[in-house]
């Protein structure tokens, strides 16, 4: 098993919701399992930079830290949908506020982006 080199750092709420929401799609995830998008496959579809290893693991991670909830069907094959806890569905209106400041700002951001990149 995994076993972090750097002990936790949980004394704030900031370092909290970064523990739980670090990782590269899970606000993504969050966002579409809260549109209606719960099969694995619609939300590999919605995220197709991501390998479907890496959207497992991520959602597995969602699941062990409440946020999601995972339902399985017994049907062959088997069928899996993932959905918003209540725990979760608090933070949507978090990922909302974020996701209108990066639409107002999306141009400077952007910019300043893209001239890191050179």
């Amino acid at each position: 098993m995994y076993e972090k080199k750097i002990p936790l750092n949980l004394n704030c709420g900031l370092d909290l919701i970064g523990e739980v929401l670090y990782g590269k799609w899970k606000i993504r995830l969050l966002w579409f399992i809260n549109e209606g998008h719960k099969r694995p496959s619609e939300l590999q579809r919605k995220i197709p930079d991501a390998s479907r290893r890496v959207l497992n693991i991520q959602l597995k991670e969602l699941e062990e830290h409440e946020l999601i909830t995972k339902k399985i069907y017994p049907v062959v094959p088997p069928k899996v949908e993932y959905s918003l806890t209540d725990f979760g569905k608090t933070l949507i209106p978090v990922i909302a506020a974020l996701g209108q400041w990066g639409d107002d700002n999306e141009e400077r951001l952007k910019t300043i982006i893209l001239s890191l990149l050179k």
